[in-house]
């Protein structure tokens, strides 16, 4: 596998302060530069934004995958497997509200990881996952 480079992402958020709050003392995300309308996060080596924009009242889209409704859009990074399990024991002590828990998809099938998936304050979904395997993220 080549190199992985940090990627930028951005997404709104209708509550600068809960969401700061939430991507700096939940998940543990080191603060980096800021403004009135956006902060950016260390969000486990990539560059990470989160921007005011007021609230929308669009319904959440979920689209079916082994069996469970996972949220689209939804944005996260592939985790080292050990990282993986201890940062969902974290988030289980800290009362996250999972959309969708911890657990194996496709086990015993090509791809197969550990996976959840939650919301940050603003309704944005995130998506963990880890493989025991990194050869297999992209095996069919």
């Amino acid at each position: 596998m080549q190199k992985i480079t940090p990627f930028h992402v951005a997404v709104p958020v209708h509550n600068l302060a809960e969401c700061r709050t939430f991507y700096r003392d939940v998940l543990g995300c080191k603060e980096g530069r800021s403004a009135e309308q956006w902060v950016d996060f260390d969000f486990f080596g990539h560059q990470f934004v989160i921007h005011y924009k007021p609230k929308s009242e669009e319904d959440t889209h979920t689209n079916p995958v082994d069996g469970k409704n996972v949220p689209v859009p939804h944005y996260g990074v592939v985790l080292p497997w050990e990282t993986f399990e201890t940062f969902s024991k974290e988030l289980i002590a800290k009362g996250i509200d999972f959309v969708i828990e911890p657990y194996i998809r496709f086990k015993g099938e090509p791809g197969e990881q550990a996976t959840m998936f939650f919301l940050d304050p603003a309704g944005n979904a995130l998506e963990f996952k880890a493989f025991k395997d990194m050869g297999q993220l992209f095996a069919k």
